[in-house]
């Protein structure tokens, strides 16, 4: 019996032993890679930090003002129409919905009052100043990994803006994800606060890129799904999720699905412009990334941005391989017959004379559909977001606008030019249902009008 009781023991201690070597992996960005990692201290290449060269004796409010823009702070903390930064915007999740903060420095209902030990604490831990746990809609499991001295830069930027007078609204989640003290156990399970550790198998290059898209650019945050406990799950890192009724597409090597057959340049040209020729422009989420985060970052910044997501183990997702060639020029052809005619209707009125019949737009190459991952996601989830919510980009090209067609048409419509759109450009047609996109509706945050964004 002893013997029997010994071998249920250590069983037990092995499921024990392996799950948490799955979990620790699991939360490990970088683990993938291998090789011996040390301590930011010990790490003789380079000084990590997310601080380019150019800005290597600049101020510590300039140097906060470029980190801010690599850690994408505005995105998240700027309501639509809303002041910069003081917080407001809504994180629509399957449990209810939670409010980004106010981070201006006002006294009252910002950050006016928080010390240097208290902003470490928030970013790294997700804990506030008052002792409560942050939910992490705030991506703290990722910013743990950026140094005090790149934390402490951002606050003191933080600090020189004009204060905005904006509470915090009331979150709205169900039970029990509305028991912040369950976040402590969370915590213990999911967030490593530790600091970055440079693998000295890798090129500094690839380091550099590892701690911008790790640490600040928190790329996992959208593209890696999550487990049941909502925590990234880098077992399938950059695989591709849902965030907030967009879908955040597969940037690992696969050559199918992924990024894996586009070039050097091309990815390149995404990250710092969100657009690349033959591959389209960015949208909702992403497209916020490029103008308000990406295109900020100095060149050498992006190249080690490509670097390191071009090292990322090919994951397949359940997308088929983009279709590159142009539909045929006329109407009439390149579609089936069961469509619903709404679609090709809605689409010769509203879309044509942007994107034309064939997919390659006359007017710019932002607007071509052919080669754009969306339009061959048989989903269809982004092509009925930008539908609903338009876009409206800030570009070195200038103002990249389509309007918001949302209210103008009804679910059962942007369902239909939806599935027409990925019939007739990608590589599988969608069967959207007005329900479907009445749910879309529901995940996506609220966006500006099409007037709004229009007068910018």
């Amino acid at each position: 019996m002893r013997k029997i009781v010994g071998i249920v023991i250590a069983i037990i201690v092995l499921i024990a032993l392996g799950f948490a070597e799955w979990l620790v992996l699991g939360r490990n960005p970088t683990s993938f890679a291998g090789g011996p990692t040390v301590s930011l201290e010990n790490y003789q290449d380079a000084q990590i930090t997310g601080v380019p060269a150019q800005l290597a004796d600049a101020d510590v409010v300039k140097r906060g003002e470029y980190l801010v823009h690599a850690a994408d702070c505005q995105a998240c903390h700027t309501a639509p129409g809303g002041a910069p930064f003081a917080g407001g915007f809504a994180f629509n999740l399957p449990f209810g919905t939670i409010y980004s903060t106010n981070i201006t420095p006002d006294r009252e209902t910002g950050i006016g009052n928080y010390t240097d030990a208290q902003f470490l604490a928030a970013v790294h831990k997700g804990i506030r100043a008052d002792g409560e746990k942050l939910y992490p809609a705030m991506p703290y499991t990722s910013y743990t990994y950026m140094t005090d001295a790149d934390v402490l830069a951002i606050k003191a930027y933080l600090f020189t803006l004009a204060p905005a007078h904006a509470p915090a609204k009331l979150d709205g989640l169900s039970w029990p994800y509305n028991q912040r003290g369950l976040l402590s156990l969370w915590n213990v399970a999911f967030n490593a606060d530790e600091r970055f550790r440079p693998n000295t198998s890798q090129s500094q290059q690839w380091n550099r890129g590892a701690y911008l898209a790790e640490a600040l650019g928190h790329c996992g945050e959208c593209h890696t799904p999550r487990n049941p406990a909502f925590a990234l799950d880098n077992h399938r890192k950059f695989a591709g999720a849902i965030t907030a009724g967009w879908r955040a597409y597969n940037i690992t090597s696969d050559s199918d699905s992924g990024i894996g057959d586009w070039s050097d340049e091309d990815i390149y040209l995404y990250l710092s412009t969100g657009h690349a020729n033959g591959h389209g422009g960015a949208a909702g989420p992403m497209g916020e990334a490029a103008d308000d985060s990406l295109s900020y970052l100095v060149p050498d910044d992006v190249h080690a941005l490509v670097t390191y997501l071009r090292s990322i183990p090919a994951h397949q997702s359940d997308l088929p391989r983009t279709v590159t060639t142009a539909a045929p020029a006329s109407y009439r052809e390149g579609v089936t017959a069961e469509l619903d005619p709404r679609g090709e209707k809605i689409f010769a009125g509203a879309c044509a004379s942007c994107h034309d019949w064939t997919g390659v737009s006359p007017v710019t190459g932002y607007a071509t559909l052919t080669g754009v991952r969306a339009v061959n996601d048989p989903s269809a989830t982004n092509v009925a977001q930008t539908v609903i919510n338009g876009v409206n980009r800030t570009t070195a090209e200038g103002r990249i606008f389509m309007p918001a067609f949302g209210q103008g048409y009804s679910d059962d419509d942007i369902a239909a030019v939806a599935n027409y759109v990925t019939a007739r450009f990608g590589a599988k047609g969608a069967h959207l249902t007005g329900k479907d996109v009445a749910n879309l509706r529901k995940q996506a945050p609220q966006q500006s009008t099409s007037a709004e964004a229009h007068n910018g």
